[in-house]
């Protein structure tokens, strides 16, 4: 499939209703954080606000495919990916991983020295799932292995690494893995 990447604005109006609707159709069941529209919308609008950092991939059409967003934090050493989502009949044909390098290299053009996410398992997908991981937190970030295709395996093969995790960050044993990787 054929795409092409290209930077959103406040004012692209029309792609940031479909870069909406790409987040809600690729989080469908696995968050309830954008079911609604205006939910959807408005973590659109917030990425372009707050750091004037969202990619979009767009097909021959000019139809938004997925959208990356980067945050700064750290006086701009560092960017929080947030969020990666990708159409679901556009996935596993490297929009995601094309979004990805696209954000670290804007990241490094800006200085950024580090990139990091955070990716939930609110849905069972890791051996974390429903556990406490306090008793054997350094056991668990040694030994985290997806179950069913969780998306921190995707971030590891771009070369993220689990730094930590925030238990219970969506519920008991619900936890929010948290990866980075260096720039340099």
């Amino acid at each position: 499939m054929a795409f092409n990447l290209r930077r959103l604005h406040a004012e692209d109006e029309t792609l940031i209703a479909q870069a909406a609707q790409v987040l809600q159709a690729a989080f469908d069941g696995l968050t309830p954080s954008w079911r609604a529209w205006e939910d959807a919308l408005s973590e659109v609008r917030e990425v372009i606000d707050d750091a004037d950092l969202l990619i979009a991939a767009l097909d021959d059409e000019g139809q938004v495919l997925g959208w990356i967003g980067g945050l700064e934090q750290y006086d701009g050493h560092v960017y929080e990916l947030h969020p990666l989502c990708v159409a679901p009949q556009a996935q596993g044909q490297g929009i995601g991983r094309a979004l990805v390098l696209a954000l670290e290299d804007e990241a490094r053009r800006r200085g950024a020295t580090t990139i990091f996410l955070g990716t939930d398992d609110e849905t069972g997908h890791t051996n974390i799932s429903g556990i406490d991981l306090y008793p054997q937190l350094a056991y668990y970030l040694e030994n985290l292995q997806s179950t069913a295709n969780h998306p921190f395996t995707f971030y590891a093969h771009l070369g993220y690494r689990v730094t930590g995790f925030i238990p219970d960050a969506n519920g008991l044993g619900k936890h929010d893995i948290l990866m980075a990787k260096r720039l340099a």
